[in-house]
């Protein structure tokens, strides 16, 4: 199953030392963590909120970590992409998975995968037995509509605006947190009915 899915910044080569990461979308799956352990059942439901807040924020801390040292050791230089160059983008997209120690956020072992497209990277946590390889293409697909529709190689990303349409778009590609095996007519048909959400 996956725990959540997130949307933050990364720094881009040339600004590596420059700031934290900041989260952008952050949806979590399956059961709250602080229902199940005993130090947090007192916790009102804005402190859960708060706490849910600060998980993302160091899963954010940990890719962004990973995705500077990655590309760091590639030397690739990043080529400044355009709305319109989504495809591009994706192709070019860094890809990896940070693995996650019990309690650092979560209380049980966790697999970040990301894929960081210029300045943003689009994060799935996974449980540890979780299928990967099925994972990465979710997050492909994810991240490929989440670029198209929401423009968000472009200045002013509506990512913060149009929430509810990524939520729209996980509903369908990732209902509940669990990963989907499609077969092509199936993808199909989901692909049309996302992309005339999206389109609305």
């Amino acid at each position: 199953m996956v725990r959540c899915f997130l949307i933050h910044t990364v720094c881009q080569l040339s600004a590596l030392s420059a700031g934290e990461s900041r989260v952008l979308y952050s949806r979590v799956f399956g059961p709250d963590e602080g229902v199940l352990s005993d130090q947090h059942r007192e916790l009102s439901p804005e402190e859960r909120r708060l706490l849910q807040k600060e998980k993302a924020a160091v899963v954010a801390r940990q890719v962004r970590s990973a995705v500077s040292l990655f590309r760091e050791a590639s030397d690739r230089q990043l080529m400044e992409m355009v709305p319109g160059d989504e495809a591009l983008a994706l192709q070019e997209a860094d890809s990896g998975v940070v693995r996650l120690r019990a309690g650092d956020p979560f209380s049980e072992e966790m697999s970040a995968l990301w894929l960081g497209v210029q300045s943003l990277a689009f994060t799935l946590v996974c449980e540890p037995h979780e299928n990967l390889l099925l994972a990465e293409g979710t997050l492909r697909n994810l991240t490929r509509h989440c670029l198209e529709h929401l423009h968000m190689l472009g200045q002013g990303s509506e990512v913060l605006l149009r929430s509810h349409r990524i939520d729209a778009l996980l509903s369908r590609l990732l209902p509940h947190g669990q990963l989907l095996f499609l077969n092509h007519r199936f993808a199909q048909s989901l692909e049309k009915e996302v992309v005339a959400y999206m389109a609305k």
